[in-house]
């Protein structure tokens, strides 16, 4: 259910300059991509556009990865990989399922599992609405605090959140073994 603290929220992340977390969520993912191997530049590529759902000109649902990646398969004619890693970003088969959209993801999109996907969990969890870096916790308080207890976004991600940490470990460790 979209409440209209859900719309609020949105708001105040598009004031707090979604511009800037896309930016620091593609440059993170930049910074990390030489761990990927061949799925390096797919990383990258899904961090700069993991949240384009939300522009306006793109929404049609309402939930901005289902959307995103419809509009990446369908307008832009983007690899089939790179639109379900949009699709399916930090857990969102969770909030689609909350939505009722889960057949319509699942049906459309197929999960690109892994440490690719963990890795794109990572940059997008790791960093602030206005584009700072923070530590997966705080990330994931700070989406809880912005939505409220009983929104429908606040409960997805609050179910998620052992696997979005998780994944978030498994890409730090990655990351540190590597240096």
């Amino acid at each position: 259910m979209v409440n209209e603290k859900t719309i609020d929220a949105e708001r105040e992340h598009t004031r707090l300059g979604r511009e800037y977390s896309l930016v620091a969520v593609g440059r993170k993912a930049e910074s990390i991509a030489d761990a990927f191997g061949s799925d390096a530049d797919l990383l990258v590529s899904a961090a700069w556009l993991h949240d384009i759902g939300y522009a306006p000109s793109v929404t049609v649902t309402g939930f901005h990865s289902l959307d995103g990646a419809r509009y990446l398969r369908d307008v832009a004619g983007a690899d089939p990989r790179l639109c379900s890693l949009v699709a399916y970003h930090s857990c969102a088969h969770i909030e689609a399922r909350n939505r009722g959209l889960d057949d319509e993801l699942r049906t459309e999109f197929t999960p690109v599992g892994g440490v690719l996907a963990d890795a794109l969990t990572f940059c997008d969890m790791t960093t602030t609405p206005d584009g700072r870096p923070t530590d997966v916790e705080a990330r994931l308080a700070e989406i809880l605090s912005r939505y409220g207890q009983g929104d429908l976004v606040a409960e997805s991600i609050s179910e998620a959140s052992p696997y979005i940490v998780g994944a978030a470990r498994k890409v730090s460790g990655l990351i540190a073994a590597r240096r």
